[in-house]
């Protein structure tokens, strides 16, 4: 039978995080609160525990589910080739509701779904799913309800949709605020940042940052180079025979498209969870709100949980029976 904490009330928020935790760590699914909706959060490294969470969406592997971190530094052990523009992004708006599609880390054990080498990550601005993370490292999320369904607002809601395949809910009040507000994912995996869905963080506050970034939709100017005769405005020779003429084009794939489907139906993060579908995606997939995240689940064989929490600079677990837990939570989150 599922078990129901209440996390505004300080006992039970102790006994919440600690039966949240041995759950995580069992491989089973656990309800939490983000700053956008409700999510549901497995854990990220147990292929098995990723499967248990589409399938209680009933969504597959198509959509892969985000990633949800508890400290920005979390980012260089899942993510590789990460630019001083991601970082200048994430340390504007982590802990927030932006998502950050980056390349994989190799050597890290990650099966979210069909994410062709890809990984969308987010750092929640919430209380509760802060304290979680960092007991249990990063979780895959994505928000808390049936695919084609309202994202979860509350825990109540989640619980009357997953039911028993959730082994604990973890009940903060509200979040989303009755507009089930996505995060805003930005994809990283190109030359050029571009935002491939549009959500709690506008454009233009985006562009504070890093002024470059592309809206939805847009494409970067042609950067077609001028031949050494028009810039000295002499005739420019042609080609030599059997030599091909080479033009700057970008070329894009799939997955930044399917990680942002996954990464956000309403949010929970992953990250980012957001199940709300981002504007002009792709139909073939609309997203929610911020589900949290992509879709996993594979035989990417066992779990090796030591150099993971290694790669990703995680801090042994601390034993929650001899701990207090910091600060009681107050604000909601999600969008993954």
């Amino acid at each position: 039978m599922s078990q129901f904490f209440d996390m505004t009330d300080p006992i039970q928020r102790r006994e919440g995080l600690a039966a949240a935790s041995a759950i995580i760590q069992d491989g089973r699914l656990v309800v939490l609160p983000t700053d956008t909706v409700y999510g549901v959060g497995a854990n990220a490294f147990e292929p098995h525990a990723v499967g248990l969470l589409l399938a209680a969406k009933g969504r597959g592997r198509s959509m892969p589910a985000p990633v949800l971190v508890h400290r920005p530094e979390a980012l260089d052990g899942i993510g590789t080739e990460i630019s001083q523009e991601v970082r200048d992004l994430t340390a504007a708006f982590w802990p927030g509701a932006l998502t950050v599609i980056v390349h994989q880390q190799p050597s890290v054990n990650l099966d979210l779904g069909d994410s062709m080498g890809t990984v969308a990550v987010r750092m929640p601005d919430d209380d509760v799913a802060l304290d979680l993370l960092a007991f249990t490292g990063p979780l895959a999320v994505s928000s808390a309800n049936r695919t084609g369904h309202p994202a979860a607002e509350t825990a109540e809601d989640a619980q009357e949709q997953l039911g028993e395949a959730v082994d604990a809910y973890l009940s903060a009040g509200p979040r989303g605020g009755g507009e089930g507000v996505a995060s805003t994912i930005v994809d990283a995996t190109g030359e050029v940042l571009r935002v491939v869905r549009q959500g709690a963080i506008s454009l233009e506050a985006l562009r504070d940052v890093v002024p470059s970034i592309l809206g939805l939709g847009e494409e970067a100017p042609s950067q077609e180079p001028e031949t050494p005769g028009e810039a000295v405005g002499e005739a420019s020779e042609p080609p030599a025979e059997g030599v091909e003429a080479e033009f700057a084009g970008g070329v894009h794939d799939d997955a930044p498209a399917a990680a942002a489907e996954a990464a956000d139906e309403p949010d929970p993060a992953v990250a980012v969870l957001d199940d709300a579908p981002p504007a002009q995606v792709d139909p073939a997939g609309t997203p929610g709100p911020d589900e949290a995240v992509q879709e996993h689940a594979s035989p990417a064989g066992p779990r090796r949980a030591d150099t993971t929490r290694d790669a990703v600079n995680l801090d042994p677990l601390p034993n929650l029976a001899d701990e207090d837990v910091p600060r009681p939570s107050t604000e909601p989150r999600r969008a993954l």
